[in-house]
């Protein structure tokens, strides 16, 4: 669960186990009798540490291009809870690209209420403030996201919009590719500096068709389809890994994620080989 409540608060899985590293160690520290509920410390002390890296983050860094979360292979890290389909919603690529947006005390609010259904006043003590002021920072934060979130599709459905997506492009059919996604769809790719990558989205229906057409066409990667952020992903093998993920309105990909940024690939200890 602390794992989980520090990714969704800062996207990174490298600064998230420093994040639960860091309360444990407090945890170490305290006076044990003092403390009537282990978790409920626990869980403040991460929210905090993340609340105080995640602004130290922002006030520092100057990201090359467009910044994407670091993708996490589920089968493989704890992102407890994701039983339900907001707890699933909560850690996947678009929404914690959107909770970019959102002040870090909306953001907090946020994670705690939706994905691990925090009553108010157990919030408001975590982050010191009234119960009613994170009721109206939760009101707002989730309808600045919603006006992003689009229709999902089944997981069956999404699965296989995606291998359709990557069979197409890597036999350069244009037309089936162009089908497959929204008019308006906007394509993200995260090199971060350190991987060739599109340091502008890519917008439009027929763009994001050539672009990914003209790369996989010329160099026919292998993949593997998995599991990334609680939804189908794939492990693309093209000088070294790549992550991809999208979201869906109605039955057309309206947003494409690339990754190829190799300090946010290392924890998935996938190469893929030729598909």
């Amino acid at each position: 669960m602390l794992l989980g409540l520090a990714y969704r608060m800062l996207g990174s899985t490298g600064d998230a186990e420093d994040v639960v590293q860091d309360a444990y160690l407090r945890w170490r520290e305290v006076d044990r009798s003092a403390v009537r509920e282990p978790r409920r410390y626990l869980s403040r002390t991460v929210t905090r540490l993340a609340l105080d890296r995640l602004r130290e983050r922002r006030a520092r860094e100057r990201y090359v291009g467009p910044w994407l979360p670091e993708p996490v292979a589920t089968a493989a890290w704890p992102l407890d809870p994701l039983e339900t389909v907001e707890q699933r919603d909560s850690v996947s690529t678009a929404t914690l690209y959107l909770m970019e947006r959102l002040d870090p005390v909306e953001r907090a609010v946020f994670v705690l209420r939706s994905a691990f259904d925090l009553p108010y006043r157990e919030i408001a003590d975590i982050l010191g403030r009234t119960p009613e002021h994170c009721r109206q920072l939760h009101r707002r934060a989730a309808a600045r996201l919603a006006g992003d979130r689009r229709f999902a599709p089944s997981r069956r459905e999404h699965a296989v919009l995606l291998e359709r997506f990557l069979v197409a492009a890597r036999e350069g059919d244009l037309a089936t590719l162009r089908s497959l996604l929204h008019d308006d769809v906007v394509a993200w790719s995260d090199g971060g500096g350190r991987a060739r990558a599109a340091r502008n989205p890519v917008r439009g229906g027929d763009r994001v068709a050539r672009f990914f057409a003209g790369i996989h066409t010329r160099h026919r990667p292998g993949y593997e389809l998995v599991e990334l952020n609680g939804a189908p992903g794939a492990v693309i093998a093209l000088n070294g890994p790549q992550a991809l993920t999208f979201s869906v309105a109605g039955d057309h990909i309206s947003a494409v994620f690339l990754v190829v940024n190799p300090e946010k690939l290392a924890g998935l200890g996938l190469l893929p080989s030729a598909t």
